[in-house]
């Protein structure tokens, strides 16, 4: 396994379309082993294969509901259904530092095939429903950015919760 540079804003690769996944080999185990222990040490809850330079249909990402957390390996994903509405504020591995309000479903279910071309499908609430579709955005070449309907400055938002704690 290895760690992968996610690229950042401004790189053309992250505004293409990806390719399905034909082929289940030990090339795509590799690239999903990869971007697991890049996810895992990046900090952050999603990452999508064009976000390593990969223009394939693959995301992991992690299910924060889960005890104890658990890594989700998505090949050929697709959101079949959604439900609900949060306005919840949102950030990208690829687009550091940069975070802002944007509307995603409470519920959603999402369809994919595992590393070896099975197909599944799997329900997300809350983060995890918000990850699918900012990860299959990310497959599609779009940027949360593009949803973004108020950007926030992220220290004053936890200055403003402290002070709410403090009383």
């Amino acid at each position: 396994m290895a760690l992968r540079n996610i690229l950042t804003q401004g790189d053309e690769q992250l505004l293409k379309h990806s390719r399905k996944v034909e082929k289940f080999d030990a090339r795509l185990h590799t690239l999903i082993d990869d971007m697991r222990e890049t996810l895992e040490n990046s900090g952050g809850v999603g990452l999508a294969a064009p976000q390593v330079g990969v223009l394939r249909r693959v995301v992991v990402l992690l299910d924060i509901n889960k005890d104890p957390e658990e890594v989700v390996e998505l090949v050929n994903p697709e959101v079949i259904e959604q439900r609900g509405e949060q306005r919840i504020v949102e950030g990208c591995l690829s687009v550091p530092g940069v975070y802002g309000y944007v509307t995603r479903p409470t519920w959603a279910k999402i369809r994919a095939q595992d590393r070896d071309g099975n197909w599944f499908e799997r329900e997300g609430e809350g983060v995890v429903a918000q990850c699918f579709c900012h990860e299959t955005e990310h497959l599609d070449g779009h940027l949360f950015t593009e949803k973004v309907e108020e950007y926030v400055d992220m220290d004053e938002l936890q200055r403003g919760d402290e002070e709410e704690d403090a009383e």
